[in-house]
């Protein structure tokens, strides 16, 4: 391997846009809303990771997307979904809730409790194709199914199997490290995003805390260790 175009970039937590509504308490790895970055809009097709904890009985009110696949993994809390598609549905801890916005859908998304707090990471793929036809479908996993070894949770990557497709070639996985280690391999031209929801880990040698991330390049490895919980995307480059 030749490492010398390699890019290993760790965003520390506190380097994250950081917005309190209240209601919402939110981190973005990435351009957002009311931050712009010029110099951080993606990482190859990953266009968004938001941190979010929603207060009990906070909500997104129904708002609208078009053209963007979205993958929500919840932490913590219980995610209520509804849309203008007909769905509705409620996401728990290590669950999965995948949207096509597609030509255009109207959502709402909100915590299902009133007294617990819900704590989730949204991540949006920009799409390879536009104008498709919207979906939404959700997964929840058991905790033994990401204990130890990287789980497949959403692809669009050839050979990369998981139960929830996605147009874009991008793969998503989650981890939950007590103590071991795990690695993923990176195919030639691929770009990785890691991201620590909970815990103390290294990658690749690098101490990593709460809300830290990398984002590389040129690796064919990636090994990771410690105790936590870790959500990996092996992307594409951006067009």
């Amino acid at each position: 391997m030749d490492t010398a175009d390699a890019v290993f970039e760790v965003q520390r937590s506190a380097q994250r846009a950081h917005f309190d509504h209240g209601w919402l308490d939110t981190y973005h790895s990435f351009s957002f809303a009311d931050y712009h970055d010029p110099q951080n809009v993606h990482w190859g097709v990953l266009r968004v990771l938001n941190d979010d904890r929603i207060a009990p009985g906070g909500a997104f009110g129904l708002h609208p997307h078009r053209d963007m696949e979205i993958v929500t993994y919840v932490l913590s809390g219980r995610l209520v979904h509804e849309d203008s598609m007909g769905n509705r549905g409620v996401v728990g801890p290590g669950g999965v809730q995948y949207m096509s916005a597609g030509t255009g859908v109207r959502h709402s998304e909100a915590n299902d409790s009133d007294s617990e707090p819900l704590h989730l990471v949204q991540m949006w793929v920009m799409p390879a194709h536009r104008g498709t036809t919207p979906q939404y479908g959700q997964k929840a996993f058991s905790p033994e199914e990401r204990l130890g070894s990287w789980l497949p949770v959403a692809s669009g990557v050839h050979g990369v199997h998981a139960p929830i497709s996605i147009g874009q070639s991008a793969a998503f996985f989650v981890l939950h490290l007590q103590g071991n280690s795990a690695a993923h391999a990176f195919a030639v031209g691929r770009l990785g995003f890691l991201f620590v929801a909970e815990g103390d880990v290294k990658a690749n040698g690098v101490s990593l805390g709460n809300g830290d991330a990398v984002r590389f390049s040129g690796l064919d490895r990636l090994d990771v260790s410690g105790s936590g919980e870790l959500l990996l995307w092996d992307l594409a480059p951006a067009d």
